[in-house]
């Protein structure tokens, strides 16, 4: 649901009444990841998708229904062969998904008195949406399957431990449901979460999903040429936020960087000493010029960061490999270098040689291979990260 948070957030303020489907599991083949939602107002306008196309029109309708009885649904939708009409994912997986109507707050204080749960889960979707929008750290935590009761209650949690709403259950079970999804937002991930009704390891188990929503990741590109241009833009596309460090100020300049977020005119080694990286961060060397790149990838590659690609022939890989050895890093540090940097795509341009390096950035978070997917029988959608049962 944090997906599609600015959007939503506007509608809490214009105070509208409005339904979120968000893809709570998948199983097999499925085109969205859970944390993926649809909302549709009273209004009967909608934004989001939960499956790419295929099941939009009947999840539209789930959430005109959750909007007029005012209770949340979950519900499945896979592929029937039996039927090749039935509402389904040509794709062949299954994805379940969870309707929940948020109802506008503070219209009727009677009414609000007389559903407190409602309005506590609002409260806390609220919360979650706005810290969503503002770009700031939190973690909305909703019970996904479970007992009937408990349904569609929500809990937001922020950084510093502060909780708001509550899941409705055993006392202990707000309190288990918080650590859990605490650690999950220190880390920056959406998963889902098993634990006990009451919080302990018995009782009858609650699916917990818990989406987190943290500053962008970084992309920090060093060497201010035109290959490092085109990948800011597609930086950008992907999400991140993209700085363009280079110690040559007549190069490192909002004219030739529009797309950048920031530009930086320094050593690329001292400034990258200067920055706090979290295990997100991508870091891409594009200098090629040893003077530049050998201290700036000595400190890079014993950073906790999620990708260090450098640019250049296999001749100055290799060289560069020889200094950075004499510099004292170890094969396995070594081994974390991209390099050269991207995917064999046989890209020219620097427009194509942007798109290689990004290929390789997502194949390496996602855990793709690169190869092509005509003639190959890995699995097209991995299957989303799922902690283990503390019921």
């Amino acid at each position: 649901m944090l997906d599609i948070a600015d959007a939503l957030h506007r509608w809490v303020e214009q105070r509208r009444d409005f339904a979120v489907a968000t893809v709570v599991a998948t199983h097999g083949s499925a085109p969205r990841h859970p944390g993926a939602a649809l909302a549709v107002d009273a209004d009967g306008t909608a934004l989001g998708s939960v499956s790419g196309g295929c099941v939009e029109g009947a999840v539209y309708a789930l959430c005109q229904e959750a909007l007029e009885s005012g209770a949340p649904v979950r519900e499945s939708f896979g592929y029937s062969d039996e039927d090749a009409f039935a509402v389904g994912l040509t794709c062949g997986g299954t994805i379940d998904i969870l309707v929940t109507p948020v109802r506008a707050t503070g219209r009727d204080a009677a009414s609000a008195a007389s559903d407190g749960a409602r309005t506590a889960d609002a409260d806390a979707l609220a919360g979650a949406l706005a810290a969503a929008a503002r770009g700031e750290a939190a973690a909305l935590t909703r019970v996904v399957q479970g007992p009937p009761a408990l349904l569609g209650r929500a809990l937001l949690v922020r950084p510093d431990g502060t909780v708001t709403g509550t899941l409705g259950g055993h006392r202990d079970l707000d309190r288990t449901a918080a650590a859990e999804t605490r650690a999950l937002l220190e880390a920056g991930r959406t998963a889902t979460v098993e634990i006990g009704a009451d919080g302990s390891r018995c009782g009858e188990p609650v699916t917990l999903l818990v989406e987190s929503s943290v500053p962008a990741p970084r992309m920090l590109v060093f060497g201010a040429i035109d290959f490092a241009a085109a990948l800011v833009r597609v930086g950008k596309f992907l999400g991140y936020h993209v700085s363009v460090c280079d110690a040559r100020p007549v190069f490192a300049t909002a004219g030739r960087f529009p797309d950048a977020d920031e530009i930086v005119v320094d050593w690329p080694h001292r400034y990258l000493d200067s920055q706090d990286l979290d295990a997100r961060a991508v870091l891409c060397v594009l200098t090629h010029d040893a003077k530049f790149d050998v201290p700036l990838l000595e400190r890079a590659l014993r950073l906790p960061v999620a990708y260090v690609g450098a640019m250049g022939s296999r001749r100055t890989h290799l060289d560069r490999l020889e200094r950075l050895r004499e510099a004292g890093l170890t094969e396995l540090e070594l081994h974390r270098l991209r390099s050269p940097i991207g995917l064999d795509l046989g890209a020219r341009t620097p427009e194509e040689t942007a798109l290689s390096i990004a290929a390789e950035i997502v194949a390496n978070r996602r855990g793709g291979t690169g190869a092509p997917l005509t003639g190959a029988h890995t699995p097209i959608h991995r299957d989303p990260p799922r902690i283990g049962s503390v019921a």
